[in-house]
C-alpha cells in the first residue's frame, strides 16, 4: 500500500490495517513453511507495509 494512501487514514483505521497486515504475514509465513507459497516477494512487501503503518502511527502521535 502506498504511503500517501495510509496517511489519509485515521489512527483507528491504521491500527486496524496493521492488524490485517500482521494476520496476512502470519498466513504467508505458514504457507512458506508448508511449501505452498509461490511468490516469496509478498513477505517482504507485507513487512514493508507494516513498517510504513508503524512509521505513520509514530509520526501522528508526535
Amino acid at each position: 500500500m502506498k504511503p500517501n494512501e495510509l496517511r489519509k487514514l485515521s489512527v483507528e483505521d491504521l491500527i486496524k490495517k496493521k492488524g490485517e497486515f500482521t494476520q496476512e504475514l502470519f498466513n504467508l509465513k505458514f504457507q512458506l513453511h508448508t511449501g505452498r507459497l509461490e511468490n516469496t516477494a509478498k513477505l517482504k512487501g507485507i513487512r514493508q507495509d507494516i513498517a510504513r503503518v508503524n512509521t505513520i502511527l509514530t509520526a501522528s502521535k508526535a
